[in-house]
């Protein structure tokens, strides 16, 4: 698995050393026993994973976007796709898993111990950890969570003025991005980018939506979950 994921990332242009790939395989190993009780990925191929998972949660290593030091949230981190790998290429960054199930939390914890990496992971929803972090991270990330709109309120509350939130998204969601320039605006944010990749050795293609924070959110946002999903922005 070392191998694949230093060829893959290779493939895309990245250099990754033997020690970020070692961690990679290592975390990659657990999340594979430990997938077959939780149904963290539908992926059980080692090179699918270096590809589909790995490579692809570097994406925004890739285009310059995560500073040395920065502060990193990723939101729903799920089986810790991208924060995990962004945590082990960047090992200066300060980085927090965040999930809203309790044993997807302990499962990262497990992992970051067994991997060697060194990471937060928080058990809490978005919407209420603002309450205490609010404009707290340079970064807040997120792969495949939910439809912009919702993830715009959801995370945009949580960047810093001058930092960035980096939605992972599939490459059809021209539409989703139409609708939530409203939700954007309201919320300090601009889009300033919108990268579009092939996953390397995959016919794949993925869509790196990047909103960059101008102003503060307004203090009332994020709402309850509730309310977001029934009266989105």
């Amino acid at each position: 698995m070392k191998n694949m994921l230093m060829e893959a990332a290779a493939r895309c242009g990245m250099e990754l050393d033997e020690r970020s790939a070692a961690q990679m395989a290592e975390f990659w190993a657990y999340l594979k026993e430990v997938n077959q009780s939780m149904n963290l990925t539908r992926v059980d191929s080692d090179a699918e994973a270096a590809e589909r998972h790995f490579v692809d949660s570097l994406a925004p290593l890739k285009a310059g976007l995560i500073p040395r030091g920065a502060r990193v949230l990723d939101v729903g981190s799920g089986a810790g796709f991208p924060g995990m790998p962004l945590a082990i290429a960047r090992p200066d960054a300060d980085v927090t898993l965040m999930d809203s199930l309790g044993k997807r939390v302990n499962f990262l914890s497990e992992a970051a111990r067994r991997a060697g990496v060194r990471v937060s992971a928080v058990h809490a929803r978005a919407e209420e950890f603002a309450a205490q972090h609010r404009e707290g991270f340079d970064i807040v990330t997120s792969r495949a969570v939910a439809n912009l709109r919702m993830l715009s309120e959801l995370c945009l509350p949580l960047v810093k003025v001058g930092g960035f939130f980096l939605s992972m998204k599939s490459v059809d969601s021209d539409a989703e991005l139409e609708d939530a320039q409203q939700a954007i605006a309201i919320l300090g944010g601009r889009v300033t980018d919108v990268k579009d990749y092939v996953i390397p050795g995959t016919e794949v293609t993925h869509r790196l939506v990047v909103v960059e924070k101008i102003s503060p959110s307004p203090a009332k946002y994020p709402r309850a979950f509730a309310k977001i999903k029934k009266n989105p922005l």
